[in-house]
């Protein structure tokens, strides 16, 4: 038996905390529902781990993290039967992320004032999603709003799976690469230098090698600032080169046919559209104005101009499988398996198997080319270090006329 922290509410919305031991989670769901309760959050109490935490001191950004708890913990209520105010309010007092707990209580007051619960979420656009607006606002003019809530958790938590993954698959070869650039960087900037007064005081010929890496020594000493300048400049420059449509796009473009991440950034894109596009046809929105939704979302220009022209070739009444063809961006399995979602009239769920088959090839992908950095930059560290190191041996031996 494992002890659970669980928070949860009463029909008349009262909020209740404490604690249950149990088999697993769904056991202590199945005792607060035989108690009268509505079940809203439930942790192991291993998982409480108090103290003084660094995260603390950051700003209290509203993450996807926190927006999939919110929608979590929505869908719950809503599905119990409490209406939207109550429902809002509970979250009030449970939220534990300031700023969406400011955000809460001005929804509460807005829904309260006569706004529907879309129209209150698009007075914080910095928070929910365009996507997400749009869902809940079909969801409440279908009258299926939980049904809604409850894909829409579904969706942020698979994207989150997905990013979360990605994550933590690079954290070792970006903390080897810091720790690499830092060692050689101390190399430089500190070791070197004193061998230089040694070498400079004898007066003798320095080989080659030795002379290269002082040289190197003395620039990244006197000119690092030209460094950093250099590519400060180079971000400022192309970010503003970006800011115009047609040069993004043109960028886009480019950046698709680079070897390996060109074919990683397809695959994310193809994961991000059927997800999305799939999820919005489940929850009843039509397809022309999913696309809209769906065009908005793309993170590349060039995929997100494609998108628009699919667009325009479904208003014009051709397949969607045949104009994704035309676009010449779709991976050919993805139009395939769209296609048979077309013909047997499945095509929502055919969607959610590309976004599942490329989140899959995604996280393969990225786990490839981890597996293959790794042993790159240890090979380049490795390479770097003995290079100065040799290059001061030989030094040394040229001085002393120790033979090696």
């Amino acid at each position: 038996m494992v002890e659970y922290l669980y928070k949860a509410t009463t029909l008349s919305g009262q909020t209740v905390e404490g604690a249950m031991d149990g088999k697993d989670e769904e056991a202590v769901i199945r005792g607060l529902q035989q108690m009268g309760y509505i079940p809203i959050r439930i942790t192991s109490a291993d998982e409480k781990t108090p103290g003084f935490r660094f995260s603390s001191l950051l700003p209290k950004r509203v993450g996807t993290k926190n927006l999939l708890t919110f929608t979590q913990e929505l869908s719950t209520l809503v599905s119990a039967g409490l209406p939207i105010d109550r429902s809002l309010n509970i979250l009030g007092t449970l939220t534990e992320n300031e700023t969406l707990r400011g955000t809460v209580k001005d929804l509460l007051k807005r829904i309260e004032g006569g706004s529907s619960l879309a129209e209150a979420l698009a007075f914080h656009p910095r928070i929910f999603p365009k996507l997400y607006i749009n869902m809940v606002k079909a969801g409440e003019s279908g009258g299926f709003l939980e049904t809604i809530l409850s894909r829409l958790a579904q969706y942020l938590e698979s994207t989150k799976a997905i990013k979360d993954q990605i994550i933590s698959v690079l954290i070792y070869p970006v903390i080897l690469a810091l720790v690499s650039g830092v060692s050689i960087s101390v190399l430089v900037t500190f070791v070197i230098p004193r061998f230089a007064n040694i070498f400079s005081a004898m007066g003798q010929a320095i080989p080659l090698p030795t002379q290269i890496v002082l040289s190197f020594s003395q620039f990244v000493r006197g000119y690092w600032w030209v460094v950093l300048g250099m590519i400060a400049m180079a971000y400022y420059g192309l970010k503003t080169y970006k800011k115009d449509e047609e040069r993004r796009w043109k960028w886009d473009r480019f950046k698709l046919r680079w070897v390996a991440v060109g074919d990683l950034i397809t695959k994310v894109e193809v994961a991000r559209f059927a997800r999305t596009l799939g999820t919005l046809l489940q929850s009843g929105v039509s397809i022309l104005p999913a696309f809209n939704l769906v065009k908005e979302i793309s993170q590349n220009e060039a995929i997100s101009r494609s998108i628009a022209n699919v667009h325009d070739r479904l208003r014009e009444g051709k397949g969607m499988s045949k104009s994704l063809e035309e676009t010449g961006v779709f991976p050919p399995l993805a139009i395939h398996m769209i296609g048979v979602g077309e013909e047997t009239g499945r095509l929502d769920e055919m969607l959610v198997k590309v976004a599942e088959t490329y989140e899959e090839n995604v996280r393969t992908a990225v786990k490839r080319v981890v597996s293959l950095v790794e042993p790159l930059i240890l090979l380049v560290m490795g390479a770097v270090v003995g290079f100065i190191v040799l290059s001061i041996l030989l030094a040394i031996s040229s001085i002393t006329d120790i033979s090696f």
